[in-house]
């Protein structure tokens, strides 16, 4: 991503169990000096979550210096790499990738880093919160299935509330209770 020139890049982790996004570091221009300290926050963050993770899935980009492992692996975090050339190796984390810069950074203009956090914020708690996920049976990654609607007075009528999100951009529906 450009921003006055400028290339930012992103650190974004997926749980593969769940599906759930989470950024863990606010966007790097310089990946190299900032990936080792990103890769400590993260730690930390799944530390303060609770989370115990065993693997970490990376392409082999140059952008991930040997420090980025050392830290990781002293977390007990083990680093797995793609092979050359193999998008699917790593497959949710590039469909999430395309989701994003479908539906969210080729459809707004993003001013500055801090409304690219905004905005990146608020996708995350879409994607996460409200979003169906087709691989894992519509659920969304933070919230349990809804009950099913057996009355068909309920199938013809349902009260379906509208929230704008990001000033219009992004749209919610959410049904009402």
């Amino acid at each position: 991503m450009t921003l006055a020139g400028a290339r930012m890049y992103v650190p974004a982790v997926i749980e593969h169990r769940t599906r759930r996004v989470r950024f863990w570091a606010p966007p790097l221009t310089r990946p190299l000096r900032g990936v080792t300290q990103a890769a400590r926050n993260l730690v930390m963050d799944l530390e303060d979550a609770g989370c115990r993770a065993r693997f970490l899935i990376r392409d082999r980009d140059g952008k991930f210096p040997e420090p980025f492992d050392a830290v990781l692996a002293d977390a007990g975090i083990q680093t797995m790499l793609t092979g050359v050339r193999m998008p699917r190796m790593n497959a949710l984390t590039e469909r999430w990738v395309q989701t994003c810069r479908r539906e969210l950074l080729d459809r707004t203009l993003i001013w500055n880093q801090r409304h690219l956090l905004h905005a990146l914020g608020e996708f995350e708690t879409f994607y996460n919160e409200h979003r169906p996920h087709q691989g894992i049976a519509n659920a969304r990654p933070l919230k349990p299935l809804p009950p099913p609607i057996n009355e068909s007075d309920q199938i013809a009528y349902l009260n379906v509330r509208r929230r704008q999100r990001l000033g219009g951009i992004l749209n919610e529906y959410e049904h009402a209770a």
